[in-house]
């Protein structure tokens, strides 16, 4: 039997499903891997919003991720929610240039609730964002990331420069759904820059969207695929994901995890 391809996520909870560890957990199934999940958070949440925010204590964080990389190291991780500084300082000690890394920068939530402190904001970007090899921000975190609002495609081309140059990512891949079209823009060290653009749906729900597409990513590195290759794949797994929901909920919905088929 071959063996299996394995993926870790550190994020957040969802108890309705569509966002968080559930969402990668979800994704990485999809796409043939072997998951785990190191909680940062309790979260009560649903597609109306978040209710409470529990954060883990340290200790038993820590314990986790101790617990993972002593028995079934990853070939690739994620994280999402990362509440606070010292939960990023713990998560820092894991980060290693063998293992590719994608960086989901949850700071607000579908419904608009912010999710992590501005400490933790700070550390984000002096901490973790030189250790990925794609980080993958919306509009709204890009510009939590950069400090300028990013409106058009110089815009977006100019914060690309300054994740990959100044705060030193491997590559970013910056995504457009809050633009008019959904245009999604991947830019890597090496001087690659693509342009990703599908269909945009009129719809409400899209809850969990980031978590998903950044899931698919890491499982795709997981396979040992390059940064292009898993995004393209990200891309079209989403994509699927969106234009299927399955119109849960009263507020956003989740995306549909069993739509896209290769």
């Amino acid at each position: 039997m071959t063996k299996l391809n394995i993926a870790l996520t550190i994020a957040g909870t969802d108890p309705s499903g569509g966002a968080g560890v559930m969402a990668d957990l979800k994704s990485f199934q999809a796409r043939g891997v072997y998951g785990m999940a190191a909680i940062t958070s309790v979260v009560a949440q649903n597609t109306l919003g978040v209710q409470k925010i529990c954060n883990l204590d340290l200790e038993i964080f820590d314990a986790q991720l101790k617990s993972v990389f002593d028995d079934i190291p990853p070939h690739a991780l994620k994280t999402g929610m990362i509440p606070t500084l010292e939960h990023m300082e713990v998560i820092e000690k894991y980060l290693t240039n063998e293992i590719p890394y994608v960086l989901d920068p949850v700071m607000i939530a579908t419904s608009g609730d912010r999710l992590i402190d501005e400490k933790a904001q700070d550390a984000l970007e002096q901490k973790l964002l030189s250790k990925a090899t794609i980080v993958t921000p919306n509009i709204p975190e890009t510009q939590e990331i950069v400090g300028f609002n990013v409106v058009t495609e110089e815009d977006i081309d100019r914060a690309g420069k300054i994740i990959l140059n100044e705060f030193g990512s491997e590559s970013v891949l910056i995504k457009g759904g809050h633009l008019e079209t959904a245009t999604d823009y991947l830019y890597i060290k090496d001087g690659t820059k693509k342009v990703f653009t599908s269909e945009k749906f009129q719809t409400k729900h899209t809850h969990g969207t980031g978590c998903t597409l950044s899931a698919v990513i890491t499982a795709e590195l997981a396979k040992g695929k390059s940064i292009e290759e898993a995004v393209i794949i990200g891309k079209k797994f989403i994509t699927e994901a969106i234009k299927y929901t399955p119109k849960l909920g009263h507020g956003n919905g989740p995306v549909n995890h069993f739509a896209y088929k290769d």
